[in-house]
């Protein structure tokens, strides 16, 4: 086992405002964690700081083995995969599939002068196989339904092979059908020996997938839990971290949650 994420009392703050307050954090190679909190709460900035996007204004992050700070981050960067609807939003409409997800190994989001070779063309191919997308390679993204787009975000992420994959809320605004098919997939990426480390963002339980192994619970910039998963998403500290009774169940590998 090796750590791919260190944190050591990060703090962010912007504007005078506090946004991360003294986080203390370990991910292993083997974790898959899903961070929950209310909006607001800094849930995104952590995992922006986790991508190397951000630095902390006081601390220290450790990624991969290399200190924010004294790293090159745009060589980081291209061993961090990254899922998010901002990310998409820079997808042009008219961009095909297939290379809107081969374009992630130029970390670009439009096809422009870059070369690429039979093998990469096959490996994007593969990958969008594996999310269900094999025959929308010739397709616009544009042209795309909100649950195809969202998994070609995630094939984009993991096209590269990367080491950390981090997913913010990878199923957001989702119907029904197309989140459970989502998550559906995400859990079996996930539950996979050769996975990489994953920390995913999300609002609702219902959306963590089977194989997450680890939960953090954060509430106004500070960790109110974490660690193994089942420990951590209960009925007690969901209420504590959201500030209303919430009770919380879990039906074989998939948590749910309502008013108590």
């Amino acid at each position: 086992m090796s750590i791919t994420l260190s944190m050591n009392n990060v703090s962010v703050i912007r504007n005078g405002v506090s946004i991360l307050k003294g986080i203390d954090w370990q991910v292993s190679d083997s974790e898959r964690w899903a961070i929950l909190g209310p909006n607001g709460a800094g849930k995104t900035t952590l995992l922006r700081v986790a991508a190397a996007q951000i630095q902390p204004s006081s601390g220290s992050a450790s990624i991969l083995g290399e200190v924010l700070g004294k790293t090159n981050v745009f060589d980081l960067r291209t061993r961090v995969g990254f899922a998010s609807s901002a990310l998409a939003s820079r997808i042009p409409n008219s961009e095909t599939v297939l290379n809107a997800v081969m374009t992630a190994s130029y970390a670009i989001t439009g096809r422009w002068n870059e070369t690429y070779e039979d093998i990469d063309e096959r490996r994007a191919r593969r990958v969008l196989a594996e999310w269900n997308l094999g025959d929308l390679g010739d397709r616009a993204f544009g042209t795309l339904s909100d649950g195809e787009q969202k998994r070609v975000q995630l094939a984009r992420a993991v096209m590269t092979d990367p080491e950390l994959l981090l997913l913010d809320e990878p199923v957001a605004s989702l119907d029904l059908g197309a989140r459970e098919e989502t998550v559906s997939l995400l859990g079996e990426y996930a539950s996979s020996s050769s996975a990489p480390s994953m920390i995913m963002v999300t609002h609702h339980l219902e959306e963590i997938p089977a194989g997450f192994s680890h939960a953090l619970l954060l509430n106004d910039g500070s960790v109110v839990a974490q660690g193994e998963i089942d420990r951590v998403v209960n009925s007690d500290l969901l209420s504590e971290t959201f500030g209303f009774a919430l009770e919380v169940t879990k039906s074989g590998n998939r948590f749910s949650v309502r008013a108590k």
